[in-house]
């Protein structure tokens, strides 16, 4: 009798253990296939590369490799000797082209005083070149201030806040315009990239709350889901020269799931988080389903949502291992 309660007893207890596994396998492979939440994440920023509107040679450099500067300050400053003696020619045109205007004016009103004595031709034609003087000054006083802008511009600003690459300009270089000399990353742009596979975009919703592990950091980052990409590459499709579909003919049996960028915009920030652009991050989508009203469409915030707030000094408890 006790043989039979010990077998029953080792049997129920293979049974809860096999029963505990099961749910445990479970509750791994649907945290690991289904969980809204990727490794693949990384701390982005707007790159605002610096480029010179003049050309010349650089002769003062205000700035340092990775400096945190402010919107306007300036940066580095090309010769301006050239500019100033352009803004300097453009004011002496336009003051002779004064004079002419003046001289055609008085011709045009004397002859007009003079009435039947002048010939109606001759009255036309001292008219048309006061007209024409007129416009000769205007495009003089455009030249003036286009010198005067173009002088404006040897001082170059920073267009944002934000910090600068790790190479400065240095003094004695010669820049051409349009040519991005440094660049600036925007401190009021950053946030997190996910890129999560397509099997998991249905626990997604706008306005979701995140939490944000960066890979050797010991505080989370809060945030929420602010947009989702709406549309990625097609690779087995190409344009042909005729303009018709190609499409890759070739297939695999094994089809990995497509990884689709989800923007995140950070809500709080510790106060002694370092903002990296390109560090990597683990981003783990709180809560299923919609959070605030209907589904919305991809790339697109709802109505309701809340607007991004900019990134705030405040600590954050740790909470949870990154995956």
């Amino acid at each position: 009798m006790k043989k039979t309660w010990f077998s029953v007893g080792q049997i129920l207890l293979t049974l809860i253990v096999v029963a505990i596994a099961a749910v445990v396998l479970w509750k791994l492979v649907d945290y690991y296939m289904f969980a809204p939440w990727t490794r693949d994440g990384h701390v982005r920023a707007d790159v605002i590369q610096v480029a010179p509107d003049v050309s010349g040679l650089i002769t003062d450099v205000k700035v340092v490799d990775n400096q945190q500067v402010k919107r306007g300050d300036v940066l580095f400053v090309i010769d301006q000797a050239r500019y100033t003696l352009a803004l300097r020619n453009a004011e002496a045109a336009a003051q002779q082209r004064r004079a002419t205007l003046d001289q055609a004016r008085r011709e045009d009103a004397r002859n007009r005083s003079l009435g039947n004595l002048v010939a109606r031709e001759v009255v036309e034609e001292t008219h048309s070149r006061v007209e024409q003087a007129t416009a000769a000054l205007a495009d003089a006083e455009v030249a003036i201030d286009t010198a005067r802008l173009n002088l404006q511009r040897t001082q170059i600003v920073s267009p944002v806040d934000g910090y600068l690459n790790d190479r400065a300009p240095r003094i004695g270089e010669f820049v051409s315009a349009g040519r991005a000399v440094l660049s600036v990353v925007d401190m009021h742009s950053f946030r997190v990239d996910g890129y999560f596979e397509e099997t998991k975009l249905h626990g997604i919703d706008i306005g979701q709350p995140v939490d944000i592990k960066v890979m050797g950091e010991p505080n989370l980052l809060r945030g929420h889901v602010q947009s989702i990409v709406a549309a990625i590459e097609d690779r087995d499709r190409q344009q042909s020269a005729s303009l018709l579909p190609n499409v890759n003919p070739a297939f695999s049996w094994v089809r990995l799931a497509q990884r689709i960028p989800v923007r995140v915009t950070l809500d709080e920030i510790p106060a002694d988080f370092r903002m990296i652009a390109g560090r990597t991050a683990t981003v783990s989508v709180r809560g299923v389903g919609p959070t605030i009203g209907s589904r919305a469409a991809p790339g697109t915030m709802p109505a309701s949502a809340t607007a991004p707030a900019s990134p705030v000094a405040a600590h954050v408890p740790a909470s949870g291992a990154s995956q």
